[in-house]
Parts: structure tokens; sequence; C-alpha cells
């Protein structure tokens, strides 16, 4: 029961990202959305809980609140990809047009170039079993050779 759920939820959330990310900016604003309504609904539920009073009424005071999530967060080391996301830090080392001011088909080259360095490496890879291979039929032979003339 719970594989089909995630399943079903996996198969919509990739249809839904194929179309949206054809449209940056609809995708931005839905996304935006629904990540306010998340913490919205977040920040209403642990502000009733804070309401509540006792342990969970401080946990939940605003300056608690904000040590305890940062320190979470650097923990965690998510403090710094929340906020400014990895590969904004990579492109900017790199520097490289982030991923979202690319074109479709500077993503898709992208992607050839790593398939063929892939099939590259495979059959470099190959080739270097085939030597090692190689080398150890011919220190084989010579082991062979040597004890047959003693």
């Amino acid at each position: 029961m719970k594989r089909t759920i995630i399943k079903f939820f996996d198969r919509i959330e990739d249809r839904v990202r194929a179309r949206l990310s054809h449209q940056a900016i609809f995708y931005a604003f839905v996304g935006g959305g629904a990540t306010l309504l998340f913490w919205r609904g977040a920040w209403r539920t642990f502000d009733e809980i804070e309401q509540m009073g006792g342990i969970f009424g401080i946990l939940l005071s605003p300056v608690v609140s904000l040590i305890l999530s940062i320190v979470i967060l650097l923990m965690t080391g998510l403090f710094v990809s929340v906020f400014i996301g990895e590969m904004v830090i990579l492109s900017g080392l790199k520097k490289e047009k982030k991923v979202f001011d690319k074109t479709e088909s500077e993503v898709r080259g992208e992607g050839n170039l790593l398939v063929e360095i892939k099939s590259e490496m495979e059959k470099l890879a190959r080739e270097v079993s085939d030597i090692k291979e190689s080398i150890r039929k011919n220190e084989d032979y010579e082991r062979n050779k040597d004890s047959n003339t003693q």
C-alpha cells in the first residue's frame, strides 16, 4: 500500500515537472505559492502549540526557535544549501551560468557530453582490463617457460 502511494505521487511529480520545466516563471509562481502555503501552515501550527504553553511553548518561542533551527540546520549540513543552494555555489565557483539561466539546448548538450564521457571511461576501463589480462598471461607464460627450462 505504502509503495503504491509513493509510486503514484512519484509518477505525478515526474509528469508535472516535465510540463512545468518548459515554463520557468509559471513554475516559480506555482512552487513559490505552494511553499508559502506550507510554511504558513507550519507557522500557524507552531503558534497554536506555543499558545498551549509548557515545554513546547518555550521551545517555540521566537528566540529559542531561531537558535534551535540554526543549530539543527548547521548540524545537518542544510544551512547553506537551504538558503543558497549547492547549484548556485558550484556555478559561482566554476564561473558558469546558473542552471535556470541556461537554455534547454545547453542543458541537453551538457547531458550528451556526460554520456560521451561515460562511454569513453567505460572504453578505457575495458582497455585497462585487457592490458591487465595480457600482463597476467605474459607473466604466466614466463613462469611456465622458466619452470620448463629448469
